[in-house]
């Protein structure tokens, strides 16, 4: 059953434990070895934008509350136990265009702000990932992904894994990384709305094959040794290279691998960093960016050594206390951004042959947990519940233009898509504003879906502007 209506949810969340060992949560003041007024290759001053006094949450009680607190495994039940599936829409101004949903008109919400949100009993959001008009949630729940279509409840898979950590779509093929190590791909089937596994990161074969030579294992954890093919703990994190047609994951068993997506064959195995990997990201110039719990942010490029092409380190361009949590990319502008657990996001700007330290944007009063690019505008997702909105202008100088509130736990996994509307459409060719819709997953067991421009300033009730 799907209600249409508003709630505010506040309960309290219960707790991915992995997780909470692997972030570090630290102080807010940022305890860098380097100075970064100095770490810059063209020696341009760094920028920095400060918006934390703007953040605001939808439980009063939240704000002097601990980081802890919001992981409290007690937690009250939802006043919706008895309907599994929540769907929200906000009403809207009459200038505001229709949106057709189960045979009701209803309205667009205001220019900025939640359009839904999306409710399921069973467990909370680790990962999405949005393309078209379909959008993919991982949860600890018993089908690990659900597939919704134009925000309705579509189809599901699952498998015996534990949670899921991270989803990457590539045309027709959905690829999951899961708690026990493993990638899954999928596919749609021709026939119904059901979604059939068609392969398993490492093959069975490739496996098998390289477990026969010694000389293919590696020490795990224990003195336990592995075939280097096989991650051996959670995959916590995975990117697409599409030009290539390879495919990067990321473990907790501190490894990065490289997949070839033709004959799902893993290529490399690299030993990245001395703690887990939280991040990585494919940028240009065929770097690939990693981001650990051990505070460190690399940078690695795929060259010819000798007969063979692998992935050497280019560049350390972070290294801290905090860990890092996040990367994401903008190719277009040629920046790469790092969110991390002391609740910063800190980035690079590509000058000529070398990444260059561009500032640090502060928004948020907990750890970032994720981060996502779109256009000119910068997301990112916190442990204190909210959501910034950061627009890149010229010069590389940024400002916070709306801080999203309503997660009533942590935001742990955001992806944005351009909107499409026709209104929207019709603003951007008019005026050059772009708009975005913004999905947002959270530790309250529930994704979001937002409204946001290049040029917003938050005026819905769940939009707040921030200063910078």
């Amino acid at each position: 059953m799907i209600i249409t209506e508003v709630v505010h949810g506040s309960a309290a969340l219960s707790p991915e434990k992995n997780d909470l060992r692997r972030l570090k949560f630290g102080a807010l003041v940022s305890s860098d070895h380097h100075n970064y007024d100095d770490f810059n290759c063209n020696n341009s001053s760094p920028r920095s934008i400060n918006s934390s006094n703007s953040i605001s949450s939808s439980n009063p009680s939240s704000n002097n509350s601990s980081p802890h607190s919001t992981f409290s495994p007690w937690s009250q039940h939802s006043p919706y136990v008895k309907s599994p599936w929540v769907n929200q829409f906000l009403g809207s101004s009459s200038s505001d265009h229709d949106y057709e949903h189960e045979n009701d008109m209803v309205k667009f919400p205001p220019k900025h702000g939640l359009i839904a949100s999306l409710f399921r009993e069973e467990g909370n959001i680790y990962s999405l990932a949005a393309t078209g008009d379909f959008l993919f949630t991982g949860s600890e729940s018993k089908n690990n992904v659900r597939v919704w279509k134009n925000l309705k409840d579509f189809s599901g898979f699952k498998s015996g894994s534990g949670l899921v950590k991270a989803i990457v779509v590539l045309g027709h093929k959905i690829f999951t990384g899961h708690q026990d190590g493993k990638i899954r791909v999928w596919a749609l089937s021709g026939t119904t709305n059901s979604y059939n596994r068609i392969g398993t990161l490492p093959k069975t074969s490739e496996l098998l094959v390289k477990s026969i030579n010694p000389r293919n294992y590696v020490e795990a954890r224990r003195k336990r040794a592995v075939p280097w093919v096989k991650h051996y703990d959670t995959v916590s994190c995975m990117c697409v290279d599409s030009d290539q047609s390879l495919l990067y994951s990321g473990s907790w068993d501190k490894t990065l691998k490289v997949w070839r997506i033709t004959d799902f064959r893993c290529l490399e195995s690299i030993q990245a960093h001395d703690d887990a990997l939280n991040a990585v990201a494919v940028a240009f110039g065929g770097m690939v960016f990693t981001g650990s719990a051990d505070g460190t942010v690399k940078v690695w490029r795929r060259e010819v050594v000798g007969k063979r092409t692998k992935h050497v380190l280019v560049e350390v361009l972070l290294k801290q206390q905090h860990a890092v949590t996040s990367l994401a990319v903008s190719a277009a502008d040629g920046a790469v951004y790092a969110g991390s657990s002391d609740g910063l996001v800190r980035f690079w700007e590509r000058k000529k042959k070398c990444m260059t330290y561009g500032g640090v944007l502060r928004g948020h009063k907990l750890a970032v947990l994720c981060l996502a690019v779109a256009g000119n505008l910068v997301m990112s997702g916190s442990a204190d519940k909210s959501i910034c909105a950061w627009r890149r202008d010229v010069g590389g100088e940024h400002a916070c233009v709306a801080v999203l509130t309503g997660h009533g736990g942590p935001v742990k996994c955001l992806a944005v898509e351009k909107d499409e509307s026709p209104a929207a459409a019709a603003e951007e060719e008019e005026e050059g504003n772009r708009w975005w819709i913004v999905y947002s997953g959270s530790l309250d067991k529930s994704v979001k879906i937002w409204r946001v421009s290049e040029d917003a300033q938050g005026t819905a009730g769940s939009v707040r502007g921030c200063g910078g």
